[in-house]
Formats: C-alpha cells, structure tokens, sequence
C-alpha cells in the first residue's frame, strides 16, 4: 500500500516521478480526483496512456457491474446461486448446438464480457479460461445433429439447456435465460431476450457454449476437410455451400434443415 503521503507528493509534483512509478501508482489503486487531474495535466504521453487505460478499466468496470441487475434482483431474495443459461450453434448447417450454464461469484470482474458474438475470438478464449477457473459451477453439453433432426432445433436446444442446468455440481437457487422459457424447473428462472447483452451469468454462458462448439467444429476440421468448418463453423456461407453441392451432406450435417434438404434434393437427387 502506497503511504498517503506519497501520493499527496506525487500530485504536487508527479513530473518528478519516472512512468514506472507513476504505473505503479494506477497499479496498487490509490487513485485519487487529484491524481487524476495530475495526470492530465502531464504532458508526457506515457501518462496519458496510463490515464486513458485506467479510464477505459473503470467504464468497463461499472459496465460489468451492470450487468449483474438481474443477478442481484435474485441474491436479494436469498438465492444464493444464480445460474446463466445460453446456447451457440441454432443457425448452422452442421454440427451440434452447444449449450453451457454458469454461475458466477456475486459481482465478479471479468473484463470485456459480453455477448460472445459482440466480442474477437481472442477475448473469448481469454475470457473462457478465466470463467473456467473462477465460476462456481459451469456444465456444458452438446446435442448432436442427428437429435436436431429427430426432435427439432428448439427442442434439442431446450434439453440441451435442462441437460447443462440439472448437470451443475453446485445446484442453482434461479436460473437466467436468454430468450427461451424453460417450463420445468424446480427453481425461480427468468427468460432475457437478448439476456447474453444483459446478464453476465448469461453472457459468461454464451461464451463456454461458443468456444466449446469452435474447438469441437476445429475438430471436424480435421475429419472432414473438404467442408471448411475451421472457416464458417457450420454456419451456411458461400464456401460451405459451394462444398456441399459438390460433396453433399457428411454425418455431421443436420439434414432436416431446408437448405440441406432442397439442395441435395433438387441439384443432386440424392434422398436421405
């Protein structure tokens, strides 16, 4: 801890101090108005870096915050442990949906969480590592696509999401959901519409669920080569197209959705 004297010194005088002093300030969190205003009025463009990155720390600070309403609407009823619920993978014409649920520690911190479309590929292995060594509880599944043809998308993305919420080793007092409504739980729930922007159990689901379906379709990447999925993940673009008219489905495609369907029916005639 820095004593309070040398920070009264250091805003009377902070050009006195080398950078790394002056970092080092921001780093053991003794930052005060009049630090601040100091540091603005350096001219020296190294602290003003620091300044701006500690400004864009404290906005993401009280924006992570936020996102925790829903969370403390339940800790406020003394449900302890609230779970997030979301899935990746609805849209794609291969490959399972992933789904995954997650419970935070109250208020924690987890830099740049979002909505796991809303953020790099880079931010979300970063982030999943870090929800992988701080969450209380995470369980993911997979529902593989011969499930999404038999039962349909939604439904396979419901049991997926039963599947992740029942599978939690420490058990869920409420759950959060994104969108969807989830009929039979033993426990408060509340479906978000666009709760992956909203929530951070949420959003930190979103993010286990996508990056799991990532490395998995990575994976298929390898088994089937000739489809691209290391490019599109399963999702319908150009590439994947061009390569299914020439190829046709392989066992990892969901052939009871339409485009499937009317392309191998129509421009091959090949039935399933």
């Amino acid at each position: 801890m820095i004593p309070q004297k040398m920070v009264k010194k250091v805003v009377n005088d902070i050009k006195k101090y080398t950078i790394k002093q002056v970092e080092e300030f921001f780093a053991q969190g003794q930052v005060t108005e009049e630090f601040l205003s100091a540091c603005a009025n350096d001219t020296r463009k190294a602290v003003g870096t620091l300044l701006r990155r500690y400004q864009r720390e404290q906005a993401d600070r009280k924006r992570v915050a936020e996102l925790y309403s829903f969370e403390r609407e339940f800790w406020a009823k003394g449900c302890e442990f609230v779970a997030g619920v979301d899935e990746a993978g609805r849209g794609p014409l291969a490959g399972p949906v992933s789904v995954a649920a997650v419970i935070l520690p109250h208020d924690l911190y987890l830099p740049k969480i979002n909505d796991s479309k809303k953020i790099s590929a880079k931010v979300r292995e970063e982030l999943y590592d870090e929800i992988m060594a701080k969450a209380i509880a995470v369980k993911a599944a997979f529902v593989d696509a011969k499930t999404i043809d038999r039962v349909n998308i939604y439904q396979a993305t419901i049991n997926g999401m039963y599947e992740s919420i029942f599978g939690l080793e420490q058990e869920a007092n409420a759950v959060l959901i994104d969108a969807v409504k989830l009929e039979n739980l033993n426990v408060p729930s509340l479906s978000i519409i666009k709760g992956d922007a909203k929530s951070a159990s949420i959003a930190a689901a979103s993010i286990i669920a996508k990056v799991n379906r990532d490395r998995l379709m990575d994976q298929y990447d390898k088994e089937y080569p000739q489809y691209g999925f290391a490019h599109h993940k399963g999702y319908g673009t150009a590439e994947h197209i061009a390569a299914l008219r020439q190829y046709g489905p392989c066992p990892i495609h969901r052939q009871s959705f339409e485009p499937i369907r009317s392309m191998v029916d129509i421009e091959m005639n090949v039935p399933f």
